[in-house]
């Protein structure tokens, strides 16, 4: 009986939570900027490698030009996410920079039209280092961006930041549902639509009022962005680069999602749909099943927030390791379109349960108010270094030895980076620089 009363409680505590944060008005801004820029970013996205690759609808680059084009691409996602963050840090909870990348969303389906496929196939590598600034700046970098933004409003304004992260993935589940079906049509329509989202986007962040600051006694030192002690410095901010623990933690995302996202964005996409008998069929299906997908990556970022706070930051992020480890290795072993599909729908938890601990695990062990910084050095950038210099080397190996026999490889690598993060990684009670991580009482306690 005691049993059944603790846990009765505790779901009313949850439904009450979840009933506050909905009329949250910061929780309900941060919601829908991130729906609109990921569906943004996800109409077009979704089908990028295959626009690359294809020789009917898009320019059908070989693996090692497509390589180069995502090498670049994280050139310049690396230069602007590294401003991002250091600029954001100083800004706090203002919206200057992401309501400038709002423009360059905006402004998307005109360049990708008239100004970055011309050039691809004109002047290749003028091409790509344009394409490399804006598509860094309106949304690969800009992704990093508003995530490393929200998180920070989600401390301010005490809301859960994986569930208004869910509503990113919401979005790009929406317009993934229809992309495929619109670029067998014509890809063009999917880079208009993402300027659509891009001008709503760009609208919310302009004309929607901001939350009022909460009173000063009501915000520990790190959440008030208005506090001078807690605005970082250049020097603070280029201090974590002596970190040991911050370079661990880079080695840690090189050797696992660096390579997964290799796999998942630069190969996926063009070996799924080549299991069809049509590319048409294939990109079709491709469109469907990645919109299913991302559905369950939103629902599954609403629930491992509340599983992170039974198991723990390190635990969480660990068995995001073993699921992105068996999505790959599913890819390498099985040839029937119906099980990778099935395998595909490990990205939903994996992205979840990879992402949200990391920021947790910044904010634990490293100062918070620098957490824009951490993360985009210790997460992003780190795994666009990755990008710059194994997209090509992959590419290559692709051409060489093709998908499947590349994606063991990925595999074995992936595994490593588990093993070296369960050895190196500090455990949540260890070393705490920032905000503590407090699991919620077990049952038996709550009984007592």
């Amino acid at each position: 009986m005691p049993d059944d009363e603790s846990q009765g409680s505790g779901s009313v505590a949850d439904s009450s939570r979840i009933k506050q944060q909905l009329k949250n008005p910061a929780y309900q801004q941060s919601s829908v900027t991130l729906l609109l820029f990921f569906a943004s970013w996800g109409v077009w996205w979704s089908f990028f490698q295959i626009w690359l690759t294809d020789e009917s609808s898009g320019l059908g680059l070989s693996g090692g030009a497509v390589g180069t084009v995502y090498s670049i691409n994280s050139a310049g996602t690396l230069v602007i996410m590294l401003a991002y963050g250091a600029v954001q840090d100083r800004l706090g909870i203002r919206r200057h920079l992401v309501i400038g990348a709002s423009i360059i969303m905006s402004l998307i389906g005109p360049f990708m039209i008239w100004v970055y496929r011309p050039l691809l196939e004109n002047a290749f590598m003028v091409g790509t280092i344009v394409g490399a600034v804006v598509l860094s700046a309106g949304f690969v970098a800009a992704a990093g961006l508003m995530e490393a933004f929200s998180e920070r409003l989600s401390r301010t304004y005490n809301y859960e930041y994986g569930q208004a992260r869910m509503w990113g993935s919401f979005g790009y589940a929406v317009v993934a549902l229809i992309a495929g079906f619109l670029f067998t049509v014509n890809p063009n329509l999917n880079f208009w639509l993402g300027s659509v989202f891009g001008i709503l986007c760009f609208l919310v962040l302009t004309l929607w009022k901001a939350p009022t600051t909460p009173p000063r006694e009501e915000m520990t030192t790190t959440m008030d962005p208005t506090r001078a002690d807690t605005t970082p410095g250049l020097r603070e901010m280029l201090g974590v680069l002596r970190l040991p623990s911050l370079w661990a933690m880079v080695v840690f995302v090189l050797l696992s999602w660096t390579f997964y996202t290799v796999f998942d964005q630069q190969m996926f996409p063009d070996f799924y749909t080549k299991l069809f008998d049509t590319p048409s069929h294939g990109q079709q299906v491709y469109g469907v099943l990645n919109s299913v997908q991302v559905f369950l990556e939103a629902i599954m970022l609403g629930l491992v927030p509340i599983l992170m706070r039974k198991i723990g930051v390190k635990n969480t992020l660990m068995l995001g390791m073993m699921v992105m480890f068996l999505r790959i290795l599913g890819c390498a072993v099985f040839h029937d379109p119906v099980m990778i599909s099935f395998v595909k729908m490990f990205h939903a938890p994996e992205v979840a349960l990879c992402i949200l601990p990391v920021f947790r695990y910044f904010t634990v062990h490293f100062n918070p108010a620098l957490s824009a910084t951490m993360y985009m050095v210790g997460f992003q950038l780190a795994s666009q270094i990755g990008n710059i210099l194994l997209s090509p080397v992959l590419g290559n190996l692709r051409d060489a030895i093709g998908y499947q026999p590349t994606f063991y490889v990925i595999a074995g690598i992936v595994l490593i980076a588990a093993a070296y993060g369960f050895l190196v990684l500090k455990r949540d009670d260890q070393d705490v620089q920032g905000d503590p991580f407090l699991r919620d009482a077990p049952r038996e306690s709550q009984k007592a």
